[in-house]
């Protein structure tokens, strides 16, 4: 299985030709859209949204993932192997955080595209055809690269921020939910909300914190918009107040 996670949206060719690469390469391997609208451009978020969406997958899946602002920059082309998992894309951070949560991870660097390789569609032109290639079991590797431990073990546990929001306004964050207790409240837009284990657990209009089913802390209005009320968008910052 490949799984698509890019700001591609679903407007525009951009996701129609990945998928035509993908089918034309590998025609027997199923291909999922995890998620294709991710905050353009927002590296830091998608490597923190990318290991909680994980986990349904079955072993072995590739992860074809773009979010690439530098895209036909200096910055690598790169394969991370989990040893459940494979990811392709772009060397830029996007894969910080599952590397960071997956210390015997290798990682290769792919040799720079050729001159005849245009130079702003890497996701379908690259990463494509070297993701088909790790589905259909024929990839023969590339210039093994050094993983480095020191700049990830710098990198913060979670992203205490608002990583993502939602078609009904959720706000979902990148703060795994085992660091908190229940008791915990959030300062968000200059309000602090409380934990409720599900929307029906508080009177229509109220804002709230709960547990989504990936595992994240995500910020809520039960049949609200959470973004408008509390004004929150991507890189909103998250407060966790323990008393």
């Amino acid at each position: 299985m490949i799984a698509l996670f890019t700001d591609f949206g679903v407007e525009g060719p951009y996701l129609g030709q990945v998928h035509a690469v993908l089918k034309t390469l590998a025609p027997e391997v199923p291909v999922v859209d995890l998620m294709s609208d991710l905050p353009p451009f927002a590296v830091n978020s998608a490597a923190y949204l990318l290991p909680a969406f994980i986990r349904p997958f079955p072993a072995g899946t590739v992860f074809l993932c773009v979010v690439d602002p530098g895209v036909g920059g200096d910055r690598p082309a790169v394969v991370v192997d989990t040893g459940r998992f494979r990811f392709v894309g772009p060397g830029n951070g996007l894969f910080d955080v599952v590397l960071k949560r997956s210390p015997d991870a290798r990682l290769w660097r792919l040799p720079p595209p050729g001159p005849q390789v245009p130079a702003s569609f890497h996701g379908r032109d690259v990463f494509a055809p070297v993701a088909a290639s790790i589905a259909r079991g024929e990839w023969r590797g590339a210039e093994p690269a050094e993983v480095d431990q020191r700049r990830l073990r710098a990198l913060p546990d979670d992203l205490e921020a608002v990583a993502y929001v939602d078609r009904y306004g959720n706000a979902m964050t990148g703060i795994r939910v085992t660091r908190l207790d229940r008791s915990a409240r959030l300062e968000v837009g200059g309000r602090r909300l409380s934990w409720a284990r599900t929307f029906c657990a508080v009177r229509p209009g109220q804002p709230f914190w709960y547990e989504n089913a990936s595992g994240l802390v995500e910020i809520a209005v039960r049949e609200g918009n959470a973004a408008q009320t509390l004004g929150l968008r991507p890189g909103t910052p998250v407060r966790i107040l323990t008393s």
